[in-house]
């Protein structure tokens, strides 16, 4: 996902006096058939590439860089992220621009709803997560990242601490739990899959409406 505003919600843009939704790129097919379903014409999406995921630290900068070009031509500016990794920096680089962004510590926990999430804390800590849209880029985020298309004997260097595969699904494809099934085999691990819908993310941005 570039960093491009996008409108493939079929509304115009609305600029000023809307809601601009700074969003993690992994999210955006969940946020646009959120907005969509709710019928949410006064929010724009504009997402960050999700690739920066691999390299935490960034996440920080490229928010404040985004809500510094965009927050002239919007009422408001949500940022569609959680902590993600980049150790409370992000929270703190929020609060300082005044931006509300999504709680929790991932889109893992906020898919599942946090509270469900941290109930299962002995569980998390022998789990591998993916989500929809990990499940569909598992090789580009996981595979070719990680180096295990060159050198598969890596595998269990980087998984054998991990007991199964957790799927969290954010829609209910028959298709796309077999594509997980199977990264889940690539990676020599036992398959869970939970359907949470689009659990604490929904909530949030229908407190942006």
């Amino acid at each position: 996902m570039d960093d491009r505003k996008l409108t493939e919600t079929g509304l115009p843009a609305q600029g000023q006096g809307g809601v601009l939704l700074l969003a993690c790129g992994a999210l955006a097919r969940e946020i646009l058939a959120l907005i969509r379903a709710n019928g949410w014409s006064h929010m724009d999406l504009h997402c960050l590439p999700a690739i920066l995921h691999n390299t935490p630290e960034k996440i920080t900068p490229a928010v404040i860089a985004a809500v510094e070009k965009h927050r002239a031509d919007y009422d408001r500016i949500f940022v569609v992220y959680a902590d993600c990794g980049t150790g409370g920096a992000l929270q703190r680089a929020c609060a300082d621009l005044g931006v509300a962004m999504v709680p929790g510590p991932h889109c893992y926990a906020f898919f599942e709803g946090n509270d469900s999430f941290a109930a299962k804390a002995d569980d998390n800590v022998t789990s591998f997560y993916l989500t929809d849209f990990l499940a569909r880029q598992f090789d580009a985020f996981v595979t070719k990242p990680l180096g295990l298309d060159r050198h598969p004997d890596l595998r269990d260097m980087y998984f054998g601490h991990y007991e199964k595969l957790v799927y969290l699904a954010q829609t209910d494809d028959p298709a796309l739990t077999e594509t997980a099934r199977a990264c889940a085999d690539k990676l020599g691990l036992k398959f869970e899959r939970r359907f949470t819908g689009y659990g604490d993310l929904a909530t949030e941005l229908a407190k942006q409406a």
